[in-house]
């Protein structure tokens, strides 16, 4: 009976349903589209172009922007289309809302949210070996994603460094005064080390150590630092499963780098090693639950676990690590910090951030 059941529910599904999922997926197709032309939109200036023109034609646009018309015109019908362009057709002319630019523009900084469409294009790009994953198992390695590092840093740039000096450090009482007062701090993972040439410009009493195993970003932010002048910050290719260093620090800081790491049980130990016995760890990660069915309402959670599988999960595995996976949560953070040997865990989040928590943890 129950077999007979299941039969007539698969071959006669409630119609109103399949209507509504079917709207559902067309929705996510379009949507899909509109994420890809607007990553193109953001890297080839056309959606700033726009924002600073009155209301124009595709040849306008496309001379104001140095751009192709055929390809700008097409790309126009994709965003008129999508209802995120608006289009006079009597007189032929495009126009980029300034509610719209608001949030996809340069000068949006730090609510451009083209910026982080960029990231669909990347992901698709490995879509024939993370299959090949899925049936094989293993992972992809971190040379497969060319742009990762830069999309991270620009992404960055908007939820770190933007609020970095004014919302993330005061959340540890006394960090400030401390790093005014000079303070030795090392960042883990610090890609193009724009955090940590932040905090040495604004804090010279200050030293400061970024390391990361990529030499390509290690190399950027040694350049950057140069160009800079700065003496009181250094970066150096490392992998951090290695840390040996024993009590040096007053503050270690990683700003989403835990959860892709190959080993990030022996990660958070050695960070605990790191610091001397009234140092700060101050992390941020992403927000959300170890728990599927605590996400069901988490506002970016397809985009999470998609990031996830194509790439924070599947970098971690290519060397043999744990997988843990973007959404790795509140709870397993908190278990593997206690196990790590840290003591009090604080966990807070801004307003302007609704993706990451911060975690404010001390050594004992």
């Amino acid at each position: 009976m129950a077999v007979q059941e299941l039969k007539l529910t698969t071959l006669n599904p409630n119609q109103i349903s399949v209507e509504a999922f079917t709207e559902k997926l067309l929705g996510i197709l379009n949507g899909g589209a509109l994420a890809l032309m607007l990553s193109i939109g953001h890297r080839t200036g056309l959606l700033d172009t726009m924002a600073r023109l009155p209301p124009s034609t595709s040849e306008d646009i496309a001379a104001a922007a140095g751009l192709n018309e055929r390809y700008v015109r097409e790309w126009l019908g994709a965003m008129v289309t999508g209802r995120i362009v608006d289009f006079d057709y009597i007189a032929g002319t495009y126009q980029l809302p300034p509610e719209h630019a608001a949030l996809l523009t340069r000068a949006a900084f730090p609510n451009n949210l083209a910026v982080t469409m960029q990231f669909m294009p990347l992901l698709a790009a490995v879509e024939e070996p993370i299959i090949e994953c899925f049936r094989r198992g293993g992972g992809i390695h971190y040379s497969a994603f060319p742009r990762f590092h830069e999309v991270m840093a620009e992404e960055s740039a908007q939820t770190v460094l933007a609020a970095l000096l004014d919302s993330i450090l005061p959340l540890a009482p006394g960090l400030i005064e401390k790093l005014r007062d000079g303070s030795k701090v090392l960042d883990i993972g610090c890609g193009r080390g724009r955090a940590l040439i932040l905090l040495a410009e604004n804090f010279p009493q200050s030293s400061f150590t970024g390391y990361d195993f990529s030499e390509e970003t290690i190399a950027a932010a040694n350049a950057e630092a140069e160009s800079k002048g700065l003496t009181n910050v250094r970066f150096k290719v490392r992998d951090v499963a290695t840390l040996d260093e024993l009590g040096r620090y007053d503050l270690v800081t990683a700003f989403d780098a835990i959860h892709d790491q190959a080993q990030p049980a022996r990660v958070l130990r050695n960070i605990a090693n790191a610091l001397h016995e009234n140092g700060t760890f101050l992390m941020q990660d992403i927000a959300g639950s170890s728990l599927l069915h605590q996400n069901l309402d988490h506002p970016v959670g397809p985009f999470s676990y998609t990031i996830s599988c194509l790439h924070c999960m599947t970098v971690s595995l290519a060397l043999g690590g744990a997988g843990l996976g973007t959404m790795w949560g509140e709870e397993t953070a908190r278990q593997m910090l206690a196990e790590a040997g840290f003591g009090n865990v604080e966990v807070k989040q801004l307003p302007h951030d609704f993706i990451n928590y911060y975690y404010i943890v001390n050594k004992g």
